[in-house]
């Protein structure tokens, strides 16, 4: 019988079926971090147990480090009390550890491609919603609360319910201007932030097959916006090219025997879906949000919407967002003034992504009323666009080079937004305050519209810089 991707992985994982109708799935791979894992280790040793296989547990800090000064210790005490916590844990269960004093730390989502720790037919989950970002490499990933933490620590099993399958087929070539975050911010804004809810979504089509790994991983980390539990791409060429040298990647005999068994996790040609949408890659335009949710969004030739424009369902939080954000319905996206611009996150903040950011603030300066900041994904991938002269190219622009954390993106650091800020923000969520400020107001769009809107100080559309380069 003919199965999709997460059928097979599912029926490869699955230890047994419970009375509750929910599966039993062994996890393939653990990440673990600073802010989700305190409480699960003290459960642990409340009960006197130990960590099942810490030989598939992976660690590192990334959302409370500062960016700036990493001195230890740290100047916030909660931090550094967090910081000492992990240390203390990975070295009592011997679990692996990428710590601020290695050249692998960084953003979980990123080291995790980086290593070769993340591959094709695993079960991946993480204390992070965003460990969807995983499934670019045809995994099976996704996000888990403290408790959750726990089990797999004590057991490498969780308990979960069985997830329906949407197949997102994105065909024709994007235009000029247009990424991976463009189309995912479109996918979100047609489907909505609970479209997806009881499904894994897998992202097909002409255009996502054309994607890097780095694109794959993008569109992937977005997934729970859309209300998905897990976001998937088959593996392929690509995919199978990416790991190849990985650290933890197989090698010699070991990789030809992975590569048939990575390939043969794929969707068959004839597998079933629950639910199909076609999306035209050509249409898309260069996506901005405009609201408090990722879904409210609109091309860079889009007005806000007003009330007359969405069903009465969605009128009460058009009229909130709208008021919050200090918009105008019907107004135009393009031109919104911004204060900061912020390019990092677990979204967009690997080498790839610098690189175009930088190719739109070559030549230019950041407005005088806009503050920037560059905040690589990792060591690995600062030192990378070091070796470039990346840094350098944005420094003489204007922007703030910094070392390798969540920042800004939901600034559980000292990277925040003050007072009624507007950030252009190549993070994934632009809630209430999202970014450090309750007051404060965060547009999303791909790392080179934040470049474009730095230069000039309001949302613009990226096409135009990248026309009179």
């Amino acid at each position: 019988m003919a199965k999709n991707l997460l059928e097979k992985v599912w029926d490869a994982h699955t230890v047994r079926m419970l009375p509750t109708g929910q599966t039993q799935l062994f996890i393939g791979l653990h990440l673990v971090h600073e802010v989700t894992s305190p409480q699960a280790f003290d459960m642990l040793r409340t009960r006197d147990m130990t960590v099942a296989f810490p030989e598939r547990t992976y660690a590192t800090v990334d959302h409370i480090v500062p960016t700036l000064n990493q001195a230890r210790p740290l100047v916030d005490e909660l931090a550094e009390q967090m910081m000492v916590a992990l240390e203390r844990n990975c070295a009592q269960y011997n679990i692996p550890f990428s710590d601020l004093n290695t050249d692998t730390q960084g953003i979980v989502h990123v080291i995790g491609p980086e290593l070769g720790l993340t591959q094709p037919g695993m079960t991946i989950a993480c204390g992070d919603s965003h460990t969807s970002t995983h499934g670019a490499f045809g995994a099976v990933a996704f996000g888990i609360g403290t408790s959750q933490v726990r089990d797999v620590l004590a057991s490498q099993c969780l308990a979960i319910d069985p997830l329906k399958v949407r197949r997102v087929t994105v065909n024709g070539a994007l235009g000029p201007g247009v990424y991976a975050k463009d189309v995912v911010l479109e996918i979100i804004a047609r489907l909505g932030v609970t479209g997806g809810v009881g499904y894994a979504y897998e992202y097909a089509g002409s255009a996502v097959d054309s994607m890097t790994m780095d694109e794959r991983m993008t569109i992937c980390n977005m997934s729970i916006e859309g209300g998905a539990r897990a976001g998937y791409v088959n593996p392929d060429a690509t995919t199978f090219e990416y790991l190849k040298g990985r650290p933890f990647a197989p090698s010699g005999a070991a990789l030809d025997r992975a590569l048939e068994w990575w390939s043969s996790m794929a969707s068959d040609s004839d597998a079933s879906y629950d639910d199909e949408v076609m999306f035209d890659g050509t249409t898309i335009e260069p996506k901005v949000t405009w609201g408090i949710n990722p879904g409210q969004s609109v091309g860079i030739g889009g007005r806000i919407p007003r009330p007359a424009d969405v069903v009465d369902a969605e009128r009460d939080s058009l009229a909130e967002a709208v008021e919050f954000m200090g918009l105008k319905a019907g107004s135009l996206i393009r031109g919104t003034a911004i204060n900061v611009a912020f390019i990092g996150s677990c979204t967009n903040s690997r080498l790839s992504d610098l690189r175009e950011a930088s190719k739109v603030v070559h030549g230019h300066k950041v407005a005088d009323s806009v503050r920037a900041l560059v905040v690589p994904g990792s060591k690995s991938v600062r030192l990378a666009a070091e070796r470039e002269g990346l840094d350098q190219v944005f420094i003489d622009a204007g922007f703030e080079w910094r070392g390798a954390g969540c920042s800004m993106c939901l600034a559980m650091n000292p990277d925040r937004l003050e007072g009624r800020e507007v950030c252009a923000s190549s993070s994934n969520r632009n809630f209430k305050g999202r970014q450090g400020s309750p007051t404060g107001r965060t547009l999303l769009m791909s790392p080179a519209m934040v470049a474009a809107a730095a230069i000039t100080g309001e949302v613009t559309d990226v096409r135009e810089i990248l026309a009179q380069t």
